[in-house]
């Protein structure tokens, strides 16, 4: 890549991560699909995700990481992370027994939370400029296809993402959904 594209793509990084730090929304091409992302700790970026994809709060939504240390906060047993493979082939996301203070925004229905390491290398600079997980869902409008370019990204959510990080590929493969206690596939 040239210098001077480099030096846009490290920009975007970090304007991704300035407004992630201030409770925003962004999208961002994922290790599967383009998503929406915020900060979890901000229960309001994480309600406005919600709301913009017409999501109902009972399902819950994933959390993905570059490493597990950015997790532990938000499950029942942190050494349980330990146990989630590294580098699957596939991008594998697991449910985990949550922390009681996780969010149920977070959690959903659910006792446990899905969570996803991945070793996407802007996933790991957003990580690290963040110091934290992100929140990751498709993005798309519940039960519509996940947009596949910026296009679609205005067109379902107008001017309501504070930023977005065209997407990158059409990978647009959901990663699978495993119960990391019993080993069961959910999706």
């Amino acid at each position: 890549m040239p210098p001077a594209c480099q030096k846009i793509v490290n920009f975007k990084t970090r304007l991704g991560a300035y407004i992630l730090n201030n409770a925003g929304v962004i999208s961002i091409p994922t290790d599967t699909v383009q998503g929406l992302s915020c900060l979890p700790k901000f229960e309001n970026a994480v309600q406005k995700i919600i709301t913009l994809k017409r999501r109902p709060k009972n399902k819950g939504l994933i959390l993905i990481a570059s490493d597990i240390h950015y997790l532990s906060l938000y499950v029942k047993n942190p050494s349980t992370l330990k146990n989630i493979p590294q580098n699957t082939p596939t991008p594998t996301t697991y449910l985990i027994p949550a922390h009681k203070t996780a969010s149920p925004l977070l959690t959903g229905k659910f006792d446990t939370i899905a969570l996803r390491l991945t070793d996407n290398l802007l996933i790991k600079e957003l990580c690290q400029m963040t110091n934290s997980a992100l929140v990751s869902t498709s993005a798309n409008i519940a039960t519509k296809p996940s947009a596949t370019n910026t296009l679609k990204l205005l067109i379902f959510f107008k001017d309501k993402l504070d930023f977005i990080i065209p997407p990158q590929n059409h990978n647009n493969q959901t990663s699978r959904i495993i119960n990391l206690q019993t080993g069961g596939r959910v999706r």
